[in-house]
């Protein structure tokens, strides 16, 4: 059997690389800062992406696919956007390799350099907003509202697999609209899906809020935001939701007459989330045994394990399981009946508490003879013996309960590691001691912030939107303040 896993108490982050490299979530890639993601990690980000994506059909959005590579001189029309991503562009230069005349393999061949260079896309606003040009003339082309799902380039130097890695995949949504407040109403909608399914489905709990100036995404004019918090304390941020203003319409010239025969630049969005929720439901669910996933995102939702000497009890064994497999089936709860005889029961158990499957039943000869069946839940690492007379239900109830039960300890992790401080040495106990969501005072200028973020490393996760009206002062400059922010160290 392996040995445990190293604890959160002693070395978080190496439980945390250790979990997703033995859960067979994905590995490092033989290209530096890049990640496999393995089958097992994949099909629970198809889960999401499956969950997410009908979300989006809902709230009328279709998919597009748009390229992966964005001309330079796109980048140059936008200010703030390219410094925004200046520091993270793969760039292509060249179209064609050649064999080397020393015998060496190829060569990059000179005499093919590309007109202008290719940047592998950052983010995609760019190469979206030079089409919508095309396909924008009338306000009854409006809204226009697309979502891809995609891959992405930022190139990192410190990786972490799901958290930061120089390539990730994601969705990007980008819709155009006629006027300031249907764009916003858009930016404010698709942060509620993201907090839904953050909340519903990854059963993560999360502050809704807007950035500071500072932390605004590169280009838009405000930046909404769901945070989470993690058990070793620091903050995730978990999605983003970005209204444009016209900031894009103006750089690509993207047009359309109102009813009035006026011509108007259209007002813009974008929204997006990546494998970087893989790595929230590992931080904020796992524990020293491994993954704990709530089981609407569980690839296997229930396992069953046979008790058996010999062929003819597993084939008795087999029957019944068979029965309750099929009954699961049709309620849509996935099953996996572990009938290899490569290893004993005991290793089959430690394996699916590993991989965080949130049932399992252990059925062995006397069991069957007594009409029962152990049932023990990965969350809370009970066992009961169940009646087989009505098992299904049992566990379908029993799933929901977990998956709220989860939620619920995660929310009440989250309550006891927000603190509100009122003094900047308060502040700075609270973050180098019980960490976690700091609420305080702050006054507003990015001045303040930055110097709070470089003697500290902490940032303002964001200004919650149901953050009460309060007087008070600044926890640095004693000035003014009408309202507390969130404050944490983060990924």
């Amino acid at each position: 059997m392996s040995k445990a896993l190293p604890s959160r108490s002693e070395n978080y982050s190496e439980w945390y690389n250790e979990l997703v490299r033995r859960a067979d979530l994905a590995e490092n890639s033989a290209v530096r800062g890049c990640m496999v993601i393995k089958p097992y990690g994949y099909s629970i980000w198809e889960k999401m992406q499956r969950a997410l994506d009908d979300m989006f059909k809902e709230t009328g959005h279709t998919n597009a696919y748009f390229p992966l590579f964005i001309p330079k001189s796109y980048l140059s029309k936008e200010a703030d956007h390219v410094e925004g991503f200046a520091k993270e562009c793969a760039v292509v230069t060249h179209y064609r390799l050649k064999n080397d005349p020393d015998g060496k393999g190829v060569v990059v061949d000179p005499d093919a350099k590309l007109e202008e260079e290719l940047i592998v896309r950052p983010t995609s606003e760019t190469v979206i907003w030079s089409t919508y040009k095309n396909w924008i003339q009338s306000y009854r082309d409006l809204p226009l509202l697309i979502n891809q799902w995609a891959n992405v380039v930022r190139w990192e130097m410190r990786t972490r697999l799901f958290l930061r890695t120089a390539e990730f995949l994601w969705q990007e949504g980008h819709t155009a609209h006629a006027t300031a407040q249907e764009a916003i109403a858009e930016t404010e909608q698709m942060l509620e899906v993201y907090a839904t399914f953050a909340e519903e489905w990854m059963a993560v709990p999360v502050v809704r809020g807007v950035k500071t100036p500072n932390e605004r995404f590169a280009g838009a004019l405000e930046t909404y935001c769901i945070e989470a918090l993690m058990q070793d304390g620091k903050a995730l941020q978990a999605g983003t939701s970005h209204f444009l203003g016209q900031n894009f319409a103006k750089a690509f010239d993207v047009k359309f007459q109102d009813r009035d025969g006026k011509l108007e630049h259209v007002w813009g969005t974008s929204w997006g989330v990546s494998t970087r929720l893989m790595g929230a439901l590992i931080m904020a669910h796992s524990d020293d045994s491994g993954l704990v996933l709530p089981p609407k995102l569980a690839p296997i939702q229930v396992v069953i394990v046979p008790i058996f000497k010999n062929e003819e009890q597993l084939g008795q064994l087999r029957e019944k399981a068979d029965e309750i497999r099929k009954e699961l089936k049709k309620m849509g709860i996935s099953v996996k009946f572990d009938d290899s005889d490569a290893n004993k029961p005991g290793w089959k158990f430690a394996e699916y508490e590993l991989r965080g499957v949130p049932v399992r039943l252990a059925m062995g000869m006397r069991d069957l003879e007594n009409g029962t069946v152990e049932v023990a839940r990965r969350d809370t690492k009970t066992k009961e013996t169940v009646s087989l007379e009505g098992i299904s239900t049992h566990i379908s109830n029993l799933l929901d309960d977990i998956q709220q039960s989860i939620y619920n300890k995660a929310l009440a992790f989250r309550e006891d590691n927000t603190t509100k401080v009122d003094t900047y040495e308060e502040f700075k106990a609270v973050l180098d001691g019980k960490a976690g969501f700091v609420l305080a005072h702050w006054d507003g200028t990015p001045e303040t912030e930055e110097r709070i973020k470089e003697e500290t490393k902490a940032t303002i996760r964001c200004i919650p939107l149901n953050a009460p009206v309060e007087k008070g002062t600044c926890i640095l400059t004693g000035k003014p303040s009408s309202r507390r922010v969130v404050f944490a160290r983060s990924y």
